[in-house]
Protein backbone atom coordinates (compact mmCIF):
# COMPACT_ATOMS: atom_id res chain seq x y z
CA UNK A 1 0.00 0.00 0.00
CA UNK A 2 1.78 3.30 -0.77
CA UNK A 3 1.19 5.90 2.22
CA UNK A 4 0.28 8.56 -0.31
CA UNK A 5 -2.78 6.78 -1.48
CA UNK A 6 -3.38 5.17 1.93
CA UNK A 7 -3.12 8.84 3.75
CA UNK A 8 -5.09 10.79 0.74
CA UNK A 9 -7.73 8.13 1.73
CA UNK A 10 -8.46 7.95 5.51
CA UNK A 11 -8.31 10.03 8.26
CA UNK A 12 -5.47 11.92 7.76
CA UNK A 13 -6.73 13.66 4.93
CA UNK A 14 -9.96 14.09 7.09
CA UNK A 15 -9.76 17.79 8.90
CA UNK A 16 -12.02 16.99 12.17
CA UNK A 17 -9.64 13.60 12.58
CA UNK A 18 -5.95 15.32 12.22
CA UNK A 19 -7.47 18.02 14.60
CA UNK A 20 -7.10 14.89 17.22
CA UNK A 21 -4.19 13.42 16.09
CA UNK A 22 -1.91 14.21 18.69
CA UNK A 23 -4.28 12.78 21.24
CA UNK A 24 -3.44 8.82 19.54
CA UNK A 25 -0.26 8.05 19.94
CA UNK A 26 -0.19 8.49 23.41
CA UNK A 27 -3.40 6.55 24.35
CA UNK A 28 -2.42 3.62 21.62
CA UNK A 29 1.64 4.17 21.75
CA UNK A 30 3.03 2.58 24.70
CA UNK A 31 5.57 4.73 26.33
CA UNK A 32 5.34 7.15 22.96
CA UNK A 33 6.80 9.93 25.16
CA UNK A 34 9.63 7.77 26.23
CA UNK A 35 9.97 6.28 23.11
CA UNK A 36 10.91 9.77 21.81
CA UNK A 37 13.38 10.58 24.62
CA UNK A 38 15.46 7.99 23.85
CA UNK A 39 15.25 8.35 20.15
CA UNK A 40 16.31 12.10 20.45
CA UNK A 41 19.08 10.57 22.99
CA UNK A 42 20.50 8.20 20.29
CA UNK A 43 20.69 11.00 17.92
CA UNK A 44 22.61 12.95 19.94
CA UNK A 45 25.74 10.08 20.22
CA UNK A 46 26.31 10.97 17.02
CA UNK A 47 24.59 14.35 15.81
CA UNK A 48 27.06 17.59 16.33
CA UNK A 49 25.55 20.77 18.11
CA UNK A 50 24.43 22.77 15.26
CA UNK A 51 23.15 19.35 13.40
CA UNK A 52 20.36 18.74 10.63
CA UNK A 53 17.89 15.79 11.14
CA UNK A 54 15.67 14.15 8.52
CA UNK A 55 12.27 13.57 9.44
CA UNK A 56 10.75 10.76 7.35
CA UNK A 57 6.39 11.25 8.16
CA UNK A 58 6.73 14.32 9.85
CA UNK A 59 2.93 15.45 9.76
CA UNK A 60 1.53 16.27 13.09
CA UNK A 61 5.10 17.36 14.48
CA UNK A 62 5.03 15.38 17.49
CA UNK A 63 8.74 14.08 17.65
CA UNK A 64 9.53 16.99 15.66
CA UNK A 65 8.47 19.11 18.59
CA UNK A 66 10.10 16.64 21.16
CA UNK A 67 13.63 16.84 19.61
CA UNK A 68 13.36 20.59 18.47
CA UNK A 69 13.04 21.14 22.52
CA UNK A 70 15.37 18.73 23.60
CA UNK A 71 18.44 20.03 20.97
CA UNK A 72 18.07 23.70 21.11
CA UNK A 73 20.67 23.77 18.28
CA UNK A 74 19.46 21.49 15.91
CA UNK A 75 17.30 22.54 12.36
CA UNK A 76 15.09 20.04 11.05
CA UNK A 77 13.59 19.09 7.60
CA UNK A 78 10.07 17.19 7.76
CA UNK A 79 8.73 15.45 5.01
CA UNK A 80 5.26 14.17 4.58
CA UNK A 81 2.46 13.31 2.04
CA UNK A 82 -0.46 14.80 3.71
CA UNK A 83 -0.84 18.73 3.58
CA UNK A 84 -3.23 18.60 6.54
CA UNK A 85 -0.75 17.23 9.09
CA UNK A 86 1.82 19.13 7.54
CA UNK A 87 -0.18 22.26 8.57
CA UNK A 88 -0.18 20.33 11.95
CA UNK A 89 2.43 20.03 12.69
CA UNK A 90 3.79 23.52 11.79
CA UNK A 91 0.80 24.50 14.56
CA UNK A 92 2.02 21.75 16.69
CA UNK A 93 5.64 23.14 16.35
CA UNK A 94 4.97 26.80 17.51
CA UNK A 95 7.58 29.46 17.84
CA UNK A 96 10.49 26.40 17.08
CA UNK A 97 8.67 26.04 13.66
CA UNK A 98 11.35 28.25 12.38
CA UNK A 99 13.81 25.80 12.70
CA UNK A 100 12.34 23.39 9.83
CA UNK A 101 11.49 23.11 6.75
CA UNK A 102 8.34 21.45 6.07
CA UNK A 103 7.95 19.28 2.50
CA UNK A 104 4.49 17.60 0.91
CA UNK A 105 5.85 14.43 -0.66
CA UNK A 106 7.18 11.29 0.08
CA UNK A 107 10.98 10.61 0.54
CA UNK A 108 11.65 11.45 -2.84
CA UNK A 109 11.26 14.86 -2.40
CA UNK A 110 13.38 14.73 0.89
CA UNK A 111 16.60 17.21 0.05
CA UNK A 112 19.62 15.47 -0.67
CA UNK A 113 21.27 15.87 2.26
CA UNK A 114 23.62 14.74 3.67
CA UNK A 115 21.76 14.85 7.14
CA UNK A 116 23.35 13.82 10.38
CA UNK A 117 20.84 11.41 11.31
CA UNK A 118 16.98 10.71 10.15
CA UNK A 119 13.94 9.08 11.74
CA UNK A 120 10.66 7.66 10.98
CA UNK A 121 8.34 7.23 13.57
CA UNK A 122 5.27 5.57 13.27
CA UNK A 123 5.03 5.78 8.97
CA UNK A 124 6.54 2.44 7.86
CA UNK A 125 3.96 0.05 8.60
CA UNK A 126 1.82 2.04 6.80
CA UNK A 127 3.82 1.32 3.41
CA UNK A 128 4.30 -2.13 1.81
CA UNK A 129 7.49 -3.86 2.15
CA UNK A 130 9.20 -3.16 -1.43
CA UNK A 131 8.54 0.17 -0.83
CA UNK A 132 9.34 -0.09 2.81
CA UNK A 133 12.89 -1.19 1.80
CA UNK A 134 12.82 1.27 -0.96
CA UNK A 135 12.31 4.07 1.60
CA UNK A 136 14.88 2.88 3.93
CA UNK A 137 17.80 3.08 0.60
CA UNK A 138 16.70 6.68 0.23
CA UNK A 139 17.08 7.91 3.39
CA UNK A 140 20.21 6.28 3.80
CA UNK A 141 21.43 7.79 0.46
CA UNK A 142 20.77 11.18 2.38
CA UNK A 143 22.92 10.66 5.54
CA UNK A 144 26.32 10.86 6.01
CA UNK A 145 28.27 8.07 6.87
CA UNK A 146 27.91 6.62 10.21
CA UNK A 147 24.59 8.73 10.99
CA UNK A 148 22.33 7.07 12.80
CA UNK A 149 18.33 6.27 11.82
CA UNK A 150 16.01 5.79 14.08
CA UNK A 151 12.62 3.84 12.69
CA UNK A 152 10.00 2.76 15.12
CA UNK A 153 6.99 1.67 14.28
CA UNK A 154 3.91 -1.65 14.28
CA UNK A 155 6.22 -4.76 14.45
CA UNK A 156 4.72 -8.13 15.77
CA UNK A 157 5.49 -12.02 15.42
CA UNK A 158 2.94 -13.65 13.57
CA UNK A 159 3.10 -17.54 13.43
CA UNK A 160 0.74 -19.82 15.61
CA UNK A 161 -1.83 -16.81 15.73
CA UNK A 162 0.69 -14.72 17.39
CA UNK A 163 -0.61 -11.82 15.49
CA UNK A 164 -4.21 -11.43 16.55
CA UNK A 165 -2.67 -11.90 20.08
CA UNK A 166 -0.94 -8.88 19.48
CA UNK A 167 -3.13 -7.11 17.94
CA UNK A 168 -5.88 -7.89 20.87
CA UNK A 169 -3.18 -6.61 23.55
CA UNK A 170 -3.23 -2.93 21.30
CA UNK A 171 -6.33 -2.56 21.68
CA UNK A 172 -6.40 -3.63 25.35
CA UNK A 173 -3.86 -0.92 25.55
CA UNK A 174 -6.03 1.80 23.92
CA UNK A 175 -8.69 0.70 26.28
CA UNK A 176 -6.59 1.00 29.21
CA UNK A 177 -5.46 4.71 28.31
CA UNK A 178 -9.56 5.84 27.98
CA UNK A 179 -10.14 5.32 24.44
CA UNK A 180 -13.88 3.44 24.41
CA UNK A 181 -13.94 0.38 23.59
CA UNK A 182 -15.94 0.22 20.43
CA UNK A 183 -13.55 2.58 19.38
CA UNK A 184 -10.24 0.85 20.33
CA UNK A 185 -11.80 -2.35 18.20
CA UNK A 186 -12.81 -0.45 15.76
CA UNK A 187 -8.87 0.73 15.43
CA UNK A 188 -7.33 -2.57 15.91
CA UNK A 189 -9.94 -4.04 13.05
CA UNK A 190 -8.87 -1.14 10.83
CA UNK A 191 -4.79 -1.95 11.88
CA UNK A 192 -5.24 -5.50 11.03
CA UNK A 193 -6.98 -4.88 7.23
CA UNK A 194 -5.20 -1.69 6.33
CA UNK A 195 -1.77 -1.61 7.35
CA UNK A 196 1.08 -3.46 6.54
CA UNK A 197 2.34 -5.19 9.80
CA UNK A 198 5.98 -7.41 9.40
CA UNK A 199 7.78 -9.46 11.55
CA UNK A 200 10.52 -7.84 14.13
CA UNK A 201 12.65 -10.41 11.84
CA UNK A 202 11.42 -9.20 8.28
CA UNK A 203 12.10 -5.31 9.64
CA UNK A 204 15.91 -5.66 10.70
CA UNK A 205 16.25 -7.50 7.24
CA UNK A 206 14.97 -4.52 5.56
CA UNK A 207 17.13 -2.10 7.59
CA UNK A 208 20.13 -4.23 6.30
CA UNK A 209 19.41 -4.66 3.14
CA UNK A 210 18.97 -0.91 2.57
CA UNK A 211 22.56 -0.08 3.41
CA UNK A 212 22.48 0.13 7.10
CA UNK A 213 24.61 -1.59 9.66
CA UNK A 214 24.76 -2.23 13.93
CA UNK A 215 20.90 -2.46 13.84
CA UNK A 216 20.10 -2.86 17.45
CA UNK A 217 16.59 -2.90 18.82
CA UNK A 218 16.06 0.01 21.56
CA UNK A 219 11.90 0.02 22.60
CA UNK A 220 9.68 -2.02 22.73
CA UNK A 221 5.71 -1.46 23.20
CA UNK A 222 4.07 -4.11 22.81
CA UNK A 223 2.90 -4.30 19.40
CA UNK A 224 5.70 -1.21 18.33
CA UNK A 225 9.03 -1.89 18.42
CA UNK A 226 12.02 0.77 17.67
CA UNK A 227 15.47 -0.06 16.27
CA UNK A 228 18.33 2.13 15.25
CA UNK A 229 20.82 1.44 13.25
CA UNK A 230 23.45 3.42 11.11
CA UNK A 231 24.57 4.87 7.38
Amino acid sequence: MDKDKYFAETAFSDTDAVARYTEGPLRFVPGFADMQRMASLLLAERVPEDGRVLIVGAGGGLELRAFAEAQPSWCFDGVDPSAEMLALAEQTMGPLASRVHLHHGIIDIAPDGPFDAATCILTMHFVEREERRRMAAEIRTRLQPGAPFVAAHLSIPQSDGERAVWLSRYAAFAVGSGVESENANKAREAVDSQLSILTPEEDEAILRESGFSNVSLFYVGFAFRGWVAYA
